[in-house]
């Protein structure tokens, strides 16, 4: 496939509607781990070409521990994108971040189970340096772009990873904040990784719409408040993917695009053709494919 985007965003169908996003198309991939979450819709925003995904398909139909990552983010790599911007919504573990803040996090904590983190298996192994999950440019980027719009963005702290699809106990989430996590979510762990390894850069935009159940207000949130927040956070959203697309770079500078260079432990000549072209679009360019 030709390249269609350089630029994909991970996040709900609302993005879809914002204001500036042209001649867009919907182009469903099947990747050789399965179907991602939907069509990708691709088209130009500030004259970048981008790439949307509704992380949860749209109506929001795929659990968090259903979703299929490896496909999601090996489209992405077909569409030739090389850096990710992830939007999701979690809960506040620190009074200091408030709903309707966003969270730029630097790191991840994983609290999940079960689920398939990596691309490499049947017969080839690469361990990724993953001590600094995020990429600092694309996160440098989105903390400068969220001054511009206006959108009280905190650059770095935690984010804990669940399984879900229920939320935490109270035990669970007053020991999370006794680990001095930030914020809690479900899904963007598994992409960071994925992302890593596929050498594409990564962020996650974390939006807070409430503080978790070890809040002493919790329990008085109403339907409406939290539907409030979520309808702001997704305004606050469009204008931040924008201001970000339109600030873009032209090329990269950081680590993130040579992720594998030294990552891929498996002896050339014990790669099997199977795996050389299964993966052949990660690892081509070491392996001489």
């Amino acid at each position: 496939m030709s390249k269609k985007a350089g630029i994909g965003i991970i996040g709900g169908s609302g993005l879809y509607h914002m204001a500036g996003f042209e001649a867009h198309e919907e182009i469903q991939l099947t990747t050789p781990f399965g179907d991602p979450s939907d069509a990708f819709i691709v088209g130009t925003l500030e004259g970048k070409d981008v790439a949307f995904l509704a992380r949860h398909g749209r109506g929001h139909r795929i659990s968090p521990s259903e979703l299929n990552f490896r496909a999601n983010i090996y489209g992405m790599k077909m569409l030739g994108v090389d850096r990710i911007l992830s939007l999701s919504a979690v809960g506040s573990m620190k009074e200091e971040h408030k709903p309707l803040d966003f969270v730029i996090p630097d790191q991840f904590f994983d609290r999940t189970r079960g689920r398939v983190s990596t691309f490499f298996e049947g017969g080839i192994v690469a361990h990724i340096s993953f001590a600094d999950p995020i990429c600092p440019e694309l996160s440098a980027l989105v903390h400068q772009a969220s001054g511009k719009v206006g959108v009280n963005a905190k650059s770095g702290g935690t984010y804990l990873c669940m399984e879900g699809p229920a939320f935490s106990t109270r035990a669970e989430s007053n020991i999370y904040r006794s680990w001095g996590m930030d914020v809690i979510g479900m899904t963007n762990l598994t992409e960071a990784k994925l992302a890593r390894e596929a050498e594409i850069c990564y962020v996650t935009i974390a939006m807070v719409t409430d503080y978790d159940c070890w809040h002493e207000e919790h329990d008085a949130v109403t339907v409406d408040q939290i539907i409030q927040t979520l309808t702001q956070n997704a305004d606050n959203a469009r204008k931040l993917v924008r201001e970000v697309v339109r600030e873009f770079p032209a090329g990269r500078s950081c680590r993130c695009g040579s992720a594998l260079k030294h990552a891929i432990i498996t002896d050339r000549k014990m790669i099997s053709p199977e795996a050389k072209e299964k993966l052949g679009l990660l690892i081509g360019k070491y392996t001489g494919e």
